[in-house]
């Protein structure tokens, strides 16, 4: 047997100081001096002020209230992204001026013409309407281009191509084409750039972003890892299920795979990588893991606002329709880690070197309280979403006062407000420019010809259509935010699966989620685990492809709760539970399977026995339950029998 490897923290923290991890760099936006950067941090707090104002005193009109949204989030991001390479890095360029004022001027026009304007648009629009709308969409595009990259401004800049020139496509794809004064004004509006992803983004995710920001500041996120230290910390491959907790903990709040790993990851890798796990392998765990964070409730990232928008049902419903999924995605990546560990004899934490639980929760565990007060206000209470987050924002600033290391006082509070909003310029721009494609998809009717076109492909055959629809989420989400991978994916994709195959609504918007989260982790392009990669200092393709082995679970679970609509509550009490026992052992077989160890090293022969009954657990159905759970239990006893007999 190999020697046991044991974590000593003290040289964690040293190669911490070491790989200067502080002086990482997880942003491209400029540093601003002077009157700049004091202009930046009044805007910045106007518009946290406002949408407080808006969402929690008095409501305006959502033409007002979105276009302001977009407005401010495009003003921050040409103030502070640099548009190109030699951009300057201290002061705003003149053409990020003139797009500020391309943002700005169409905002400022609907406010004088309002009581016309939304009569005309997209309908009989003027001279005046066509060019202010222009200048609006070519902000926003830009905006897009900016914040997020090309993948998305591409797409984008495809489907307004196609709006206008759709006459000349064949077959499903043909549609009579729109006029540019016509379709640009449609973009302009409640359909389109002003639609359910920009709804989303104002109404929910911008507080919840806020809300990200002050646990930031009050140093909640190294509470969370030291929890995670003393939950898991001292099992086999203890440092990698650390980085399950701690990732659970982070990522459902932060709302992005990369963001994760960027927070999490720089002490997660570094500790695997001191436990024994290969450096290519501590970054796949931790990309994975970070990934996951976006599937689990209550917050679930910022996808699944716009869901329970699109789906019209109560936020809560989402999110408990998430915890089944979620839970058996975790389930897997624990079984993973730790068969993994068992093969290649990896152990914990010493105890000694543990912190212990007592003492951190006396020290931190208030910290604790805005997490329930959300999850109360979520899912007990029902409270909307902008609600929640508001009390959960005030129950912080409340607990925080218990120790004087966390206190936000008032000069914390405001700049946590302005700086806060700058986080949302990413979702906000991301967003717009998901509207501009839906709005497309809208107006040329595509969204409802793809529906037809899925079914025809795929012959009828539900199976083969999740096939395209997985490929296509994967492929919308490669390079893009998740929320906007969802949103275009779900104005696709969810009218095939629903109408054309009879999928619950539920079921389809939530496998369609979970592929657009899953991007992240899926090569070609797999930010999450390039951002892993980096901080693992591995080659990016090593833990890109190991990533997704990992996480092979991950892309099973969806096809799960399609076939097994109980993963999703859609059933019986009796449904739901037998569904839950036979998922978590289908993964555990599945975990097994993959990494060559149950109770003991696997022989192919078992490993191939124990994928089979995997596939069987997991498809739903009792007869294909019942050879799954005796498969399982036959490799069971002989390798029980095999390490009775070596001992």
């Amino acid at each position: 047997m190999n020697e046991e490897k044991v974590v000593d923290i003290k040289e964690v923290e040293k190669k911490l100081e070491e790989m200067h991890i502080k002086d990482i760099e997880v942003s491209g936006v400029r540093e601003l001096t002077g009157i700049l950067s004091k202009a930046i941090f009044v805007i910045g707090l106007a518009m946290s002020f406002f949408h407080i104002y808006v969402l929690t005193i008095r409501a305006i009109d959502p033409w007002y209230f979105r276009t302001m949204h977009v407005v401010f989030a495009g003003v921050l991001v040409f103030a502070l992204v640099p548009g190109w390479k030699k951009s300057p890095r201290n002061k705003i360029h003149p053409i990020d001026y003139f797009f500020i004022l391309l943002i700005v001027a169409p905002a400022i026009y609907i406010f004088i013409v309002f009581e016309d304007w939304i009569y005309r648009v997209g309908v009989v629009p003027n001279a005046w309407d066509f060019f202010f709308s222009t200048l609006f969409v070519i902000a926003v595009w830009e905006m897009a281009r900016r914040a997020t990259g090309w993948p998305l401004a591409i797409l984008s800049a495809l489907f307004i191509l196609y709006g206008y020139f759709g006459n000349h496509m064949p077959g499903l794809f043909y549609h009579r084409g729109y006029s540019w004064p016509r379709m640009m004004t449609y973009l302009f509006s409640l359909d389109g750039i002003l639609s359910l992803p920009i709804l989303a983004s104002a109404h929910y995710i911008f507080l919840f972003v806020l809300f990200g920001a002050f646990i930031e500041v009050s140093g909640a996120g190294k509470f969370f890892v030291d929890l995670a230290r003393c939950a898991a910390g001292r099992f086999r491959g203890g440092p990698g299920k650390v980085s399950i907790v701690s990732s659970a903990f982070i990522g459902t709040a932060s709302g992005s795979s990369v963001a994760n790993v960027v927070v999490d990851g720089v002490f997660n890798i570094p500790m695997m990588k001191n436990a024994g796990f290969r450096p290519h392998v501590a970054g796949a765990i931790e990309a994975m893991n970070s990934t996951g964070g976006q599937i689990v409730p209550p917050v679930m990232g910022a996808g699944a606002f716009l869901m329970a928008e699109i789906l019209g049902i109560p936020y809560a419903q989402v999110a408990l329709a998430a915890v089944i999924p979620a839970a058996l995605y975790y389930f897997a990546a624990y079984w993973m880690i730790d068969f993994y560990a068992a093969s290649n004899s990896l152990w914990g934490l010493k105890k000694e070197e543990l912190p212990v639980f007592r003492t951190v929760m006396l020290d931190k565990g208030y910290l604790l309280v805005p997490l329930v007060v959300l999850g109360i206000s979520l899912m007990v209470l029902m409270y909307s979403p902008y609600r929640s987050a508001m009390y959960a924002i005030i129950s912080l600033i409340l607990v925080s006062w218990i120790r004087k290391e966390s206190r936000l006082g008032f000069k914390n509070i405001v700049e946590t407000l302005a700086k806060g909003a700058r986080g949302a310029i990413e979702i906000a721009a991301t967003c717009a420019a998901a509207g501009i494609i839906v709005g497309v998809l809208t107006q040329t009717g595509l969204g409802q010809k793809f529906a037809m076109i899925i079914f025809s492909y795929s012959g009828g055959n539900l199976f083969i259509a999740l096939i395209f629809s997985m490929i296509i989420a994967v492929v919308l989400g490669m390079g893009m935010p998740t929320t906007a991978a969802y949103a275009i994916s779900a104005s696709v994709l969810a009218p095939a699966l629903t109408r054309q195959f009879n999928v619950p609504p539920i079921a389809a918007h939530l496998f369609i989620f979970y592929f657009a989260c899953l991007s992240a982790l899926t090569p070609p392009v797999a930010l999450a685990s390039f951002a892993a990669a980096a901080i693992a200092r591995a080659r990016t393709w090593d833990v890109g492809w190991e990533g997704m082995r990992f996480a092979i679970a991950g892309y099973l679970v969806p096809y799960m709760f399609v076939y097994g609509p109980a993963m999703v509550l859609v059933g019986t009490p009796m449904e739901i539970a037998f569904a839950v026992l036979t998922g978590l052992l289908g993964t555990m077989a599945l975990s097994a399977a993959v990494q060559g160890w149950f109770l003991k090293g696997a022989s192919l022969y078992e490993r191939v026995l124990l994928l089979v009954a995997a596939l069987a657990l997991i498809k739903p159905g009792w007869e294909t339950d019942l050879v799954g759970f005796g498969l399982l239990i036959i490799v069971t006893i002989y390798q029980w029998m095999k390490r009775g007999k070596r001992s």
